[in-house]
This record gives structure tokens, sequence and C-alpha cells, in this order.
């Protein structure tokens, strides 16, 4: 089945902001639909966009560019995600539960970006050979660890948290919410204790009170 929009008018002078935009949502389509990123290809970006492939070339210098978009665009739905929940949560300790279950959320409900975002096929080359540097790579996902930190750091300053390094903590906290959402995208019966989240939060986390929040 053909998916390709037809062919759009062309954008007004100072709309190709919106046209990168629009190739960013293309691009995000043909992952969600395909699960697979070896089908986003500038080709079927742009038919997807209804726009010539050279059109692209304006906003993106290759197809590592448009999926750097990608995982960006990604990393900043789960940035807000964890930050709504933190909004949400009434005390320090409670924020540390919100955006932990919110960050397992997001992966147990956007399964291929997740992978995209975390270990997929997506890995470009930064020696030259793309138009992707070390500088973007290292960029990413920054938001939301500085967001683990900084709630780490205010459970320490209440009192809920014995972390003495926020910033090395929250790099714990995520690699263990990282490793409790592969395992449950990549095994179809997680061999693991249903309170897995209850025992693992807190330590990771280093809260100091027994009790946990309900589920």
């Amino acid at each position: 089945m053909d998916t390709a929009k037809p062919a759009r008018a062309r954008n007004r002078r100072g709309e190709g902001r919106k046209l990168r935009e629009e190739i960013v949502a293309a691009a995000i389509a043909l992952l969600d639909e395909s699960e697979d990123e070896r089908a986003v290809t500038l080709r079927s970006v742009a038919r997807k966009a209804g726009i010539s492939a050279p059109s692209i070339y304006a906003h993106f210098a290759d197809q590592p560019a448009i999926m750097l978009a990608v995982v960006q665009h990604g990393l900043a739905e789960l940035e807000q995600a964890l930050r709504e929940a933190a909004q949400q949560a009434s005390d320090p300790e409670q924020k540390v539960w919100a955006i932990s279950r919110a960050y397992l959320a997001f992966a147990a409900q956007h399964p291929t970006r997740y992978r995209t975002l975390f270990g997929g096929l997506w890995m470009p080359a930064i020696d030259g050979q793309s138009s992707v540097t070390a500088q973007d790579m290292e960029d990413l996902g920054v938001g939301s660890l500085g967001l683990l930190a900084e709630v780490l750091a205010e459970a320490g300053q209440a009192g809920v948290s014995d972390s003495d390094d926020p910033a090395k903590d929250a790099v714990a906290l995520w690699l263990g919410l990282h490793g409790l959402a592969h395992q449950r995208a990549a095994t179809r019966v997680f061999p693991g204790p249903d309170d897995i989240e209850e025992r693992m939060i807190p330590r990771l986390a280093r809260l100091t009170r027994a009790e946990h929040p309900p589920r």
C-alpha cells in the first residue's frame, strides 16, 4: 500500500522551519509504521512528506541527520513526560517515584521509538562519514538526565534520600530504569518479581524511607 502524500505546494518564504518539521514528522511516522529504522531513508521520507528528495538537503545533510532529529524529538517527548510527572507529585520522594514510573511507561507505550533512542540500529559514524558530530551525540538526553539529578538533589535536601552525588546517582538510576525497560521489551515473560520496581527504585535513588507509595 502506497502511503505517500500527494505533491505538496512549495512553502512561502520564511516557512522553511515548517518544512523541516514536516520532514521529521514524516520520518517519525515511517518509523512508527514500519517498526524498522531501516525504512527511514531519504527517498522514503521525501515520498511520505510529499516533496522531492533533493528538497531535503536544504534542511538535512544526510540520512543520519534526519535520524538525529528523530531521536532529539523523541528525547524531548520523554523529557516532557518526566517533567509533567514530577509536576504532579506532591513531595520530593513522590517525584522520584513519579518520574521513574513515567520513564518506564514511556518505554512501554512507545517501544519502537524507545528502541531507537536507546540501543536501536541507529548508530551514526562520527568520524566525518556523516554530518552527525560527537557533540551531537553527547548532548542527547541531557535534559532528562539533568531532571533526574535535580529530583534526587531535592530528595536529598528534604532528607528522604542519602544521595551524596545526585549527578552520579542520576546516572545509576537511569541505567537501572533503562535496563528494566529493555528487558521488559525484549523478553516475552520477564523473569522477575512483580515488585521489581519497588525493590530497585528506592535503592538506586537511595531513598531512606521503608514504605513505598501505592502503585
